[in-house]
């Protein structure tokens, strides 16, 4: 049975950088000659570091099988913006920065457990996050949890161009 832990801002054990590098070493084994992936520590740290911070991780035993995390996004700056010629009427927004399940598990529902535990009960009127589409499958799977394609956007000059998606949350 896989057990689930949220950790917030500002309550993170020691080993969480750790913990989330090496899920993070498995997911993308075959992929990190790759610069962008490469980066992976400075988002960690970078997320982990904003107030509002949230991740689950789930938890095989004493083996963490996957994480989802993210924080709110600053009023202003949402992903969806560039994207949207009118801002919703509530546009207080979560961003779902990462996403990831390591190999052994995949295609069991652990994606989709982890995502609704982050985003049970957010106080944000939307949730957004970005994929690849070069992974349609992974599109198909955020449709399928109430996303909606609404553009694209490159992050970062490294980056791959990705889908911004967009749910309202409940």
């Amino acid at each position: 049975m896989i057990e689930l832990r949220r950790y917030r801002h500002g309550d993170l054990p020691a080993d969480f950088r750790d913990l989330l590098l090496g899920v993070h070493a498995d997911a993308y084994a075959t992929q990190m000659d790759d610069p962008f992936i490469q980066r992976f520590p400075w988002f960690v740290d970078h997320w982990s570091g904003l107030v509002g911070f949230d991740c689950v991780v789930g938890f095989d035993g004493t083996e963490p099988v996957g994480f989802a995390y993210g924080a709110p996004a600053t009023p202003g700056r949402e992903w969806w913006r560039e994207c949207l010629a009118r801002p919703p009427e509530h546009s207080d927004t979560f961003s779902v920065s990462e996403l990831m399940v390591r190999p052994r598990w995949r295609k069991t529902g652990m994606s989709d457990q982890l995502h609704a535990a982050l985003i049970a009960d957010r106080p944000e009127a939307l949730a957004v996050l970005l994929v690849d589409p070069e992974h349609p499958k992974v599109q198909d799977l955020y449709e399928s949890w109430g996303y909606r394609k609404v553009g694209d956007r490159q992050p970062f000059p490294d980056s791959p161009r990705y889908a911004v998606m967009l749910r309202d949350l409940p």
